[in-house]
């Protein structure tokens, strides 16, 4: 059974359809991608999963139990968000210390000082950085910070909304590099939304490409990398992106 289903999944707002008929499946421990240029309805989907976006026909699954909405709190600690801009996504008024300690405290979590403590660890920030504010910090630090936000709940699932795109390039590998080692060490079930097909091509297995709002062509990595795909789209997508690569591990 996939740890993720999604099946003829709508999402409007208004008149417009945002998202059209998409079915995906994810199995647990794998990285899915969803490509598609800016409209296509690929962060739709994420949000869709997280119920911040309204879901008008279709049905998600996680675990094979429909989700429901309003979101269970228990959903929130299967399941977290990486979003796009670390800035926007961080209070600027909190501290390192009380974005990662607030959702441990709506949880429930009682050895928060050690789970603060981990987490910095975890994405390569010292203690240091723990009473800093956002501003204090370079784009790639915050990232880091909405990483460990994400990942401090032990969630077995992270939707990854662009999670490089805001950064500087040279910021950008070791953050998929970052996200690439903790899914490993952690087991965790990606399922990433780019514009990038080289960070696709460096983080999936499998992939989704989108277009006005509907799913055009699913491929693999190996399909990806050998420009092996079937749909002027996507072939469109794969020239404007000539010469990417899947980067090496430093």
């Amino acid at each position: 059974m996939p740890l993720i289903q999604i099946s003829d999944l709508h999402v409007r707002f208004g008149p417009v359809y945002a998202v059209q008929g998409v079915s995906l499946s994810v199995a647990e421990g794998e990285s899915f991608g969803i490509v598609g240029e800016s409209g296509s309805g690929k962060s739709t989907v994420l949000r869709a999963i997280c119920g911040l976006a309204p879901t008008s026909a279709g049905s998600i699954r996680i675990d094979g139990q429909e989700l429901t909405h309003p979101r269970t709190p228990g959903f929130y600690r299967r399941v977290q968000m990486v979003f796009q801009d670390p800035y926007a996504s961080l209070h600027p008024r909190h501290t390192v210390d009380r974005v990662l300690s607030e959702p441990l405290a709506i949880h429930g979590f009682s050895d928060r000082e050690a789970r603060v403590e981990r987490a910095l660890a975890e994405v390569g920030l010292g203690q240091g950085f723990r009473f800093r504010y956002p501003h204090q910090l370079s784009g790639g630090q915050r990232q880091r910070v909405a990483i460990a936000r994400a990942l401090i709940l032990e969630p077995r699932i992270l939707l990854l909304d662009e999670p490089t795109s805001a950064l500087d390039a040279s910021i950008q590998a070791e953050v998929l590099n970052l996200l690439d080692r903790l899914r490993t060490e952690r087991g965790l079930t990606y399922v990433l939304v780019s514009h990038d097909l080289g960070v696709v091509a460096h983080m999936c297995e499998r992939l989704m490409v989108m277009q006005h709002g509907q799913a055009v062509e699913d491929l693999t990595r190996a399909s990806l990398q050998s420009h092996n795909a079937t749909k002027d789209y996507t072939r469109n997508l794969l020239t404007a992106s000539e010469g990417f690569t899947r980067a090496a591990r430093p």
